[in-house]
């Protein structure tokens, strides 16, 4: 059954964020579970360290991706610009 959880799990660079975080949760679940054998754990560990990253990039592209409505004068929509976090 543990290679089922890890080694045939699908591959997380095809994951949608949605699925990716759904299996992270699963492993954080498995290791806080503590009933888990310490090779096991080792393999849960590095996978849910790979999804982590996963997620991450997905995060950050969509960030990448969003952008604002800029106002004219008057208030009207007049085009968009790269959303700027630090603003």
């Amino acid at each position: 059954m543990a290679e089922a959880d890890t080694g045939a799990a699908p591959d997380i660079s095809g994951m949608s964020f949605e699925d990716a975080l759904k299996a992270l949760e699963t492993v954080v679940r498995r290791l806080e579970s503590g009933n888990v054998p310490l090779d096991e754990s080792i393999d849960l560990y590095e996978r849910g360290e790979k999804l982590r990253a996963h997620c991450q990039a997905r995060l950050d592209a969509a960030q990448a991706r969003i952008e604002k409505i800029v106002q004219g004068a008057d208030g009207k929509p007049v085009g968009t610009a790269p959303f700027d976090a630090e603003n």
